[in-house]
């Protein structure tokens, strides 16, 4: 009943998020892969980049996206989402069960999952990798706590984790801390820290050993093995200027709850109501970490601490028992939430309404009706869409941020876009003949002085200049 009422709150949250800047460039690249058979290892949607080299770290969630649209068009691309992101929460229901052994405490961690991960829902290849990593945390619990053969499921784990999404390092970072923590047997107040039997031990060295080894199942090898490092040491404009990987506001609802996570976790150990785990301590430590230093990582946070607390809180509400059930009370819920979920999916006037309230819909008509021709500069924020619906124009920059900061486009359109630079500059070097931008971008109003420049269309939420003849 609980189950069916996470899927409830999953349609709920994610049916008005149909259009993420990100999710045509995924699509592109899938339906790329769907029709020619082939993974792509160059850019192939821009002309600044004079198709660089490009590491196609999610290229198996890309398929699958493109795989949902081909079945049922935006439909199936919403119920795509409204499905991964019901499978996030209820798989990290039954983490937190499994961790708690209480069902009804568990659902007080399903809900810190959704209240963290909400930032996270999206058409994007990191919701799968989300279910990835409650899969793994799954696998060492049980590896650890009933038979070590569940180990030997992570290599498979992260064979389709390293073709999905690149936070297949956190994935390995979080089994070697538990690895780690397995060496140390000590006792101070209520953290203590319990050794693992040596047999429990090797085979979950021997899983991680065999899950490095698994990570070269993919395009491009070594290159894709190590492009998160490259990303968190080689890439300052990415970490910079990207809002998803800003530093976490502790004055904000999400960090006011994290801070509140972390307290509640330490006071009950310090008052003796439940011990924590030296594992449990470097895994809460690692994970508010990382969520105080990338937003993005705060979907991480709550999958890595509501196991935690709910192991913690489990004496703290009564214990679930299966034969106290109410069949008929518990059917006609389950019928209800499943019904409301029905009712709540948006049709396709609406998933097409949300398409044209975010991305230059009727900006990219005019462009083909117009016939504008020639190098076109776009804002980032428009870059994905305009892959997905007008090919025929390559674009300047988009949400593949990685390639545009290896090749220096992503510096020089960001010092142009500010006003950094003298305009005319970039515009010259690549030849621009018209550009697209969004309607709230500083060169709207710097365009107009420029005597070679005249607007050509604009709507609330883009706008069109076209260069004069000479």
């Amino acid at each position: 009943m609980l189950a069916g009422l996470l899927a409830l709150l999953a349609v709920l949250t994610v049916r008005s998020r149909f259009d993420d800047p990100d999710l045509w460039w995924h699509l592109k690249t899938g339906q790329i892969i769907w029709t020619t058979h082939s993974i792509p290892v160059t850019d192939l949607f821009s002309y600044t980049t004079g198709r660089h080299a490009w590491i196609p770290h999610e290229w198996l969630a890309q398929l699958v996206i493109y795989a949902a649209y081909q079945w049922g068009g935006y439909s199936g691309l919403m119920l795509w989402l409204c499905f991964f992101t019901g499978a996030v929460l209820i798989a990290g229901y039954g983490l937190c069960a499994l961790y708690s052994g209480n069902a009804k405490v568990a659902f007080l961690g399903a809900m810190a999952i959704w209240f963290f991960g909400a930032i996270g829902f999206s058409i994007r290849p990191q919701l799968i990798a989300y279910l990835f990593l409650i899969a793994e945390l799954a696998l060492i619990h049980l590896g650890r706590r009933r038979n070590p053969r569940w180990f030997f499921w992570l290599p498979a784990l992260f064979a389709v984790w390293i073709n999905c999404h690149p936070s297949f390092m956190l994935g390995l970072i979080v089994a070697a801390v538990f690895l780690f923590s397995s060496l140390f047997n000590f006792r101070s107040g209520s953290l203590a820290a319990v050794p693992w039997d040596a047999r429990c031990r090797g085979a979950l060295a021997l899983a991680l050993v065999l899950s490095l080894a698994a990570l070269f199942l993919n395009p491009v090898g070594i290159r894709q093995v190590l492009y998160p490092i490259d990303t968190m040491l080689n890439m300052p404009l990415l970490l910079g200027n990207v809002e998803e990987y800003a530093p976490l506001n502790l004055g904000t609802a999400s960090g006011a709850a994290l801070l509140g996570v972390l307290l509640s976790s330490f006071l009950l150990a310090a008052t003796r109501k439940s011990e924590l785990y030296f594992d449990e301590l470097l895994v809460l430590a690692a994970a508010a970490w990382l969520a105080v230093s990338h937003l993005r990582m705060l979907p991480v946070f709550g999958i890595l601490a509501a196991p935690i607390l709910c192991r913690q809180l489990a004496t703290f509400w009564e214990v679930y028992k299966a034969e106290e059930d109410r069949v008929w009370p518990n059917a006609l819920m389950i019928g209800a939430s499943l019904l409301a979920a029905w009712l709540a999916f948006p049709g396709r006037a609406n998933l097409e309404g949300q398409v044209e309230a975010q991305s230059p819909v009727k900006a990219v008509e005019f462009i083909q009706a117009s016939h504008l021709s020639g190098p076109m500069l776009n804002d980032h924020p428009f870059g994905g869409y305009l892959i997905w619906a007008a090919p025929q124009h390559p674009v300047f920059i988009d949400g593949r941020t990685d390639v545009f900061e290896w090749t220096g486009v992503l510096g020089e359109f960001g010092r142009w876009a500010m006003l950094q630079d003298d305009p005319h500059a970039l515009l010259d070097k690549y030849g621009i003949q018209f550009c697209l931008l969004t309607s709230h971008s500083p060169m709207v109003r710097v365009l107009p002085l420029m005597h070679d420049w005249k607007l050509v269309y604009s709507d609330d939420h883009a706008v069109v200049f076209a260069r004069t003849a000479p």
